[in-house]
């Protein structure tokens, strides 16, 4: 992720910083960095359906996406990006899609390790009793997400 270049967006969320490669999005994270890196057409891209979803006009995205990550990561990624929009599911739930029913602390693993915050919407993973927890941005931003989904659904 070091040598990638990236460029640095800033929303309603705060600044996040969007690293790609030639063809796709590795990482989109949140960022205090100053100054706006790289931007190229796909950063372009990303930022672009990234406000579609902010002002409530995107409920998915069409991005090309290459996280890196375990092979158990990116199941738990692909079954993250089921979860539809302004809905939530358990750590558990998530376990079970994944067939690995006994692994939601896993699952909470997969989930912080999550490249691309917001895109694969790992926001919407709560506490099997409907609380929020365990989110790497923070709760707030986690609040404010889902409420943001709650209200444009």
């Amino acid at each position: 992720m070091k040598n990638e270049p990236y460029a640095i967006y800033d929303f309603p969320c705060g600044r996040l910083k969007i690293g790609y490669t030639d063809t796709s999005i590795r990482y989109i994270l949140t960022t205090t960095e100053q100054g706006k890196g790289e931007p190229s057409s796909i950063s372009d891209l990303a930022a672009s359906q990234l406000n579609e979803y902010f002002s409530g006009k995107r409920k998915n995205f069409d991005l090309p996406l290459e996280p890196l990550g375990t092979e158990f990561q990116k199941k738990v990624w692909a079954a993250l990006s089921e979860i539809p929009y302004g809905d939530t599911r358990s750590y558990k739930d998530i376990a079970d899609r994944v067939g690995s029913p006994k692994a939601a602390r896993a699952v909470g693993g997969a989930n912080n390790k999550n490249p691309l915050i917001i895109v694969i919407p790992c926001h919407r993973v709560i506490g099997a009793n409907g609380d929020l927890v365990g989110y790497g941005c923070g709760l707030d931003m986690k609040r404010f997400l889902l409420e943001l989904e709650k209200e444009n659904c």
